[in-house]
């Protein structure tokens, strides 16, 4: 017996994998890039197909990409730098803002010999990923962001009221010397607060990680990221007037962002998928890896031919009173081709509650909308009138002529329409008073 528990023993030992600090792969090559924003760019780059831009979080570097970029370089080319004053990139004095540091990017992708690029983001990662996305829109295939705010972007008023992000205020030079010889100790609060598995990180990656921020300037230039947070914060509101179209993927791990992530990013994009990694805290690579890496996969390759099955329209989990949903909160819209607020061709879905009213209003632009399922109740006029209503059906066809007044309601179940239109949208309500908007 005891000799087959040894053998048990020895099997497992040798199926699990033993643990090693995170590194990308030792075909990449590497190297250092110069930015007209006065910052040298540490990359390392591999694979080929595709490109895929990788932007790494606080607390880590792009070594952190590592169960990423070991999947992705069999079919996609990987580009991979440490941020500005992280890893083997320069520490200038400044340049922390987002928005510079999305110069910093493009120089690199540019010097790499490359254009347009999907891009994955991490923590503040996220950040310069949407001020790049933002700055250069033209640029960006597809984005995926994972569990962080974006300063500026709403709930961040509420999100800067939380304890939990204390770091967020925790800078400067009196901070420096606290916390030099002792980063390791500093760094366990900020892995510990967000992870969902108290071994994740596990400790030679804690060890790594911190030997990166202990190095001379590591820290001065890792808490720069948080001061620059104010004036990253008036960025993106400038920023959020003109809104992301391409498809967004935004993920956030279950203990953690979870679906918040999406909310925010349907302030600042008109196409965004929502996914949470069950189980997961903030450091989705080090606790789920297996689970992101498959996730990331299937957006980056999902076709832009888009072929849906009602069980395949992705609402959000919460109401989102964009174009479509009248400014009724409760209504829950997802964008599944163009963009309703610029010019041109769009299709929205919109899953409208049970006992729903919405009272008479217009629209700019020429709109055809069908009934997928529950019974519509709509009609035409310049006030609510039950006698003017009409019951549709799954099945339905209606129009909303531009300027057309019309007003609608739901029975006793939730319905489903899809509108198509021409951009840009608007939503006026002919009583302001009954405008949902007003009052939220």
């Amino acid at each position: 017996m005891i000799r087959r528990i040894l053998a048990l023993s020895i099997f497992v030992a040798l199926a699990m994998p033993s643990s090693a600090q995170p590194s990308l792969p030792s075909s990449f090559q590497a190297r250092t890039i110069h930015s007209p924003a006065n910052a040298e760019i540490f990359v390392r780059f591999g694979g080929t197909g595709p490109a895929v831009l990788l932007l790494h979080g606080y607390a880590e570097n792009s070594d952190s990409w590592a169960p990423l970029a070991a999947d992705l370089m069999k079919d996609h080319t990987l580009i991979v730098p440490d941020l500005r004053g992280i890893g083997r990139s320069s520490k200038p004095a400044g340049g922390y803002d987002k928005k510079t540091q999305a110069v910093d990017i493009r120089a690199v992708v540019a010097a790499l010999g490359y254009d347009r690029t999907f891009v994955v983001a991490h923590d503040i990662g996220n950040m310069v990923a949407y001020a790049y996305a933002a700055s250069y829109p033209d640029k960006v295939e597809r984005l995926v962001v994972m569990d962080a705010p974006i300063p500026g972007i709403e709930p961040w008023s509420e999100i800067l009221q939380n304890p939990g992000v204390w770091h967020f205020n925790f800078h400067g030079p009196d901070a420096e010397r606290l916390v030099q010889g002792r980063e390791r100790i500093y760094f366990d609060r900020i892995w510990n607060d967000f992870t969902a598995d108290p071994g994740k990180p596990d400790e030679i990656t804690r060890n790594f990680f911190t030997a990166t921020y202990a190095q001379p300037g590591g820290m001065r230039a890792g808490f720069a990221q948080f001061t620059a947070f104010s004036q990253d914060a008036k960025d993106n509101q400038l920023f959020e007037q003109q809104k992301l179209t391409m498809p967004v993927l935004a993920v956030g791990g279950e203990k953690s962002f979870g679906s918040l992530q999406a909310v925010i990013m349907r302030h600042v994009a008109t196409n965004v998928r929502e996914a949470v990694i069950a189980g997961s805290g903030h450091w989705l690579m080090e606790e789920r890896p297996v689970e992101t890496v498959a996730l990331i996969r299937g957006f980056l390759d999902a076709s832009p031919e888009e072929r849906l099955s009602p069980a395949e329209y992705d609402f959000p989990q919460h109401g989102n009173p964009g174009t479509g949903s009248s400014g009724v909160s409760d209504i829950r819209t997802v964008v599944l081709k163009g963009d309703p607020n610029q010019v041109g061709v769009y299709t929205i879905m919109l899953r409208v509650p049970a006992h729903t009213r919405i009272a008479a209003h217009s629209h700019r632009d020429d709109r055809v909308a069908t009934v997928i399922s529950g019974t519509w109740r709509i009609g035409y006029g310049d006030h609510f009138d039950e006698t003017k209503l009409k019951a549709l059906p799954a099945g339905s066809f209606y129009t909303e002529p531009p300027g057309q007044t019309h007003f609608a309601e739901t029975g006793d179940e939730a319905v489903v329409v899809q509108i198509t239109g021409f951009g840009p949208s608007s939503t006026d309500y002919v009583d302001a008073d009954r405008d949902p908007r007003n009052s939220q």
